[in-house]
């Protein structure tokens, strides 16, 4: 079961607590402005019963060039979907996500009809980010990354890499991120009067 979701982040820092002499209050100056470049982050968190966690995400970058698009294409949810079926045990997926329009596009619609061999897709209701682990992990990278200054859309996507590197490499961590849902990967048999 994979549950997907998007983050973004730009050349400003995530807001977060720092400490400074008494007296003095910290001061960070960042360059970029509020709409400025971006990396967009797609991630899925992966959980199986008797295997490892799994974070597989792919990033997206907005350089705010003319004609370039600043979110994910159909395209790169695809190729995200496809290195899924590859990487994970058995191939088969079964993927939650938001209602993101990209989601309901019809070329999407078109693509997992397609592969419903491998991929079943559910929709979470409307508003209801506390239902999705995936969301914990982003949590996680923010706050990793409070009061850090990049200096270049590279710089940044260096540190995004690493910090997801570090989550990848701790399924249990991925593992707490499903706790906070109050979901489960185990079912209990329904009892028949």
């Amino acid at each position: 079961m994979c549950f997907e979701d998007e983050t973004g982040q730009g050349l400003r820092p995530p807001h977060g607590r720092s400490w400074s002499r008494r007296g003095h209050r910290p001061q960070v100056r960042v360059h970029g402005g509020r709409h400025g470049s971006r990396v967009s982050v797609a991630g899925m968190v992966c959980y199986r019963p008797g295997e490892r966690s799994r974070l597989i995400y792919r990033l997206h970058h907005y350089h705010r060039r003319t004609g370039e698009r600043a979110a994910f294409t159909l395209k790169e949810y695809k190729r995200m979907l496809q290195a899924a079926h590859q990487q994970l045990p058995g191939g088969k997926i079964v993927l939650v996500w938001d209602n993101l329009g990209i989601h309901h596009a019809t070329a999407m619609r078109t693509f997992i009809d397609a592969h419903a061999d491998w991929l079943t897709v559910f929709y979470l209701p409307p508003y209801a980010p506390e239902l999705n682990p995936a969301e914990s992990v982003w949590s996680l990278l923010k706050r990793s990354m409070a009061n850090f200054l990049a200096t270049d859309l590279d710089h940044l996507t260096q540190v995004i890499k690493h910090r997801l590197k570090v989550i990848q490499h701790h399924p249990e961590v991925i593992n707490g991120c499903l706790q906070p849902t109050g979901l489960t990967l185990t079912t209990t048999p329904a009892i028949n009067n």
